[in-house]
């Protein structure tokens, strides 16, 4: 896994909020739909390359009083199934090639 690295969400995809906190994410470049569910929002806006999965377990936390013990678990499955689709991903540093370090 990814530990301690920070995930950003694809900037092509679409989040378009629905009733009731539920959302549909929006793939423009495979045109593809996916609903996500509220906590899945939660994450969704919090992958903007700033936050951990610890931190956005921790904000979890501040914000729901029944966040489950295995949420980090979730949180990092979440993430991976993003990550899988080309919805997410993780920023790659590129080797400088002036020599300079």
């Amino acid at each position: 896994m990814h530990e301690n690295k920070k995930p950003i969400a694809n900037p092509m995809v679409v989040l378009r909020e629905e009733f009731d906190d539920w959302a549909l994410l929006f793939d423009p470049d495979a045109n593809d739909i996916f609903a996500v569910d509220p906590v899945s929002v939660f994450i969704w806006k919090r992958l903007d390359g700033r936050h951990t999965a610890e931190d956005i377990l921790m904000e979890l936390r501040e914000d729901c009083d029944d966040a489950p013990g295995d949420a980090l678990n979730h949180i990092n499955e979440f993430i991976g199934e993003l990550e899988k689709s080309g919805l997410a991903g993780y920023e790659v540093k590129q080797a400088r090639t002036d020599g300079a370090a």
